[in-house]
């Protein structure tokens, strides 16, 4: 059985106080009252990791960052690497979102490098995927995610695939208010695990979670998480109010 998440990416947002009061809010009302077979991931900036991963000792979630350097160390001013990460206990990493690749022209190469150090040092990845309105519009929005998959993903082993997590995010969706149906996320998310079965095989695609992104909300996540192929959420406004966090995760 495929595991359910709902990960918090809480973009450049918080101050410190901020920060330590959101996380220590959410901590409080998910003991006790997190289902069960959901993991929930908070992927703060990187300066409130450190903060999050101490909270996390004595609470029911777990930490990811929002971006890694693909090299385990040198002068990259700026950047972070996967092996910085580990020690901090930071179990996850968010890799390819769009807004890294349209803000920091990511390629599908640069981003299989990321994969691959996340990898390296037993950092899960979160690998975004997703189509922009023109994409959609033009009936190319299969294609594009195909592509994505194949350049980014796709020369991992069976093995090393089995630890990636993967999020499809429209972009047209991704901070609009408006989301994709729950019959267009189940569309792309067939497909998606469609395209690991044709790779690897059944087996792999059954157990890959794929999460949905996209302006998913307390509103709309039960009829989103309710999809056969939708495993949760890659939430991002709705990750900085407790109480809506809360509430997507108690939505399956």
């Amino acid at each position: 059985m495929r595991k359910k998440i709902v990960a918090g990416n809480w973009k450049m947002n918080k101050t410190f106080s901020e920060a330590e009061e959101l996380i220590t809010e959410i901590a409080d009302q998910l003991d006790g009252t997190k289902p069960e077979n959901v993991e929930v991931i908070l992927c703060p900036p990187y300066i409130y990791l450190e903060l999050a991963t101490d909270i996390a000792e004595d609470a029911p979630y777990s930490v990811g960052a929002q971006n890694i350097n693909d090299h385990d160390m040198g002068a990259y001013t700026g950047e972070i690497s996967a092996q910085m990460l580990i020690e901090l206990n930071v179990a996850y990493a968010i890799i390819g979102h769009s807004e890294r690749r349209k803000y920091y022209n990511e390629s599908h190469e640069f981003l299989a490098g990321k994969v691959d150090s996340a990898l390296r040092h037993g950092i899960r990845p979160i690998f975004c995927c997703g189509e922009t309105l023109p994409e959609r519009e033009a009936e190319k929005y299969k294609e594009i995610v195909k592509t994505q998959l194949y350049d980014s993903l796709f020369h991992l082993t069976p093995e090393q695939f089995g630890w990636v997590i993967i999020a499809y995010e429209p972009v047209w969706a991704i901070g609009t208010g408006v989301n994709a149906t729950p019959a267009q996320a189940q569309e792309m998310h067939a497909y998606i695990r469609k395209l690991i079965a044709d790779k690897y095989d059944p087996q792999i695609a059954g157990e890959t979670t794929i999460l949905y992104g996209g302006s998913c909300n307390s509103k709309n996540a039960r009829e989103l998480f309710a999809q056969a192929d939708v495993d949760g959420g890659l939430i991002g406004g709705a990750s900085l109010i407790a109480d809506e966090f809360i509430s997507i995760i108690k939505s399956f």
